[in-house]
């Protein structure tokens, strides 16, 4: 379920197989990054008491919660850091134009995620469970400790986990999209004795058509409380975690995320980390 989100808004453009871009349909179905940027601020503020200026997106694909950052106060720079060149491609050419000179604001690296920000961030960011590619306990120690030495002082880093009992069934999760398709979440293999995790996105359209396999995972399911011990060995002094509350009719999240130490035992559930010093 990478991940819970919004269900689009707006007109709603027909969608088929034959004319759809997979990444204007992930950004439609997966990400809300008007929120992201919101929480990520009000994180920041509560916990330095000041306004974060740059922002640094780690598996920043097309680059959207970066463009949305930079869309805020003047001040914000942000970068972004994906291995892939494709979705960053798409990213200047779709996700750029409509920001003008706030654009310039942004740079793009074609790199691996452990590698040094150009500019020490207030913010740094691994969503949508990115980092679960790292399936070694020394590779995601690795890329936690250069993420902690890369902060500027002062800095947070915050990063998101999909858990419960749900997120180890071998099974498909569909979801409907205002804006004229559906989103499949394919849990396709979990392996209890490793925790590899083999996981893909459709989308299926309203004429019968679909885009299978648009995004395919090969992941390590990590639990909670290994990433947070991970996070504490990197030598993060504080790991809060922040859980989703209800909505009012009892089945859904509200999309309010609060500090918790102990969570909500439900069949499946997104939380975030915010590491800091």
């Amino acid at each position: 379920m990478a991940k819970r989100r919004r269900t689009g808004n707006g007109a709603r453009p027909r969608f088929t197989a034959r004319c759809a871009d997979k990444h204007a349909l992930y950004q439609l179905a997966v990400q809300s990054p008007i929120e992201d940027v919101r929480f990520l601020a009000r994180l920041y503020r509560g916990l330095r008491g000041e306004e974060p200026v740059h922002l640094r997106e780690d598996f920043c694909g097309t680059a959207l919660l970066c463009a949305a950052w930079v869309r805020g106060r003047n001040a914000r720079t942000a970068e972004g850091f994906d291995s892939s060149p494709e979705p960053l491609a798409w990213a200047r050419a779709h996700n750029f134009p409509p920001l003008g000179e706030r654009a310039q604001r942004i740079r793009l690296h074609e790199d691996d995620v452990r590698e040094p920000s150009a500019r020490r961030p207030d913010v740094r960011c691994a969503q949508n469970f990115s980092y679960f590619v790292f399936k070694r306990r020394a590779e995601l120690l690795e890329y936690f400790t250069r993420a902690r030495r890369d902060l500027k002082r002062r800095g947070i880093f915050v990063l998101d986990i999909y858990g419960g009992p749900d997120a180890m069934e071998e099974e498909e999760e569909e979801r409907e999209i205002e804006a004229g398709f559906t989103y499949v979440w394919d849990q396709r293999r979990y392996v209890p004795a490793t925790g590899d995790y083999e996981a893909h996105i459709h989308f299926r359209f309203r004429d019968g058509t679909q885009l299978r396999r648009a995004f395919s995972y090969d992941w390590r399911l990590w639990t909670l409380p290994e990433v947070k011990d991970v996070l504490h060995d990197a030598g993060f002094t504080h790991v809060d975690t922040y859980w989703e509350g209800t909505d009012a009719a009892g089945e859904g999240g509200n999309g309010i995320f609060r500090r918790s130490e102990r969570g909500e035992n439900c069949p499946a559930w997104v939380t975030y980390f915010v590491a800091y010093e």
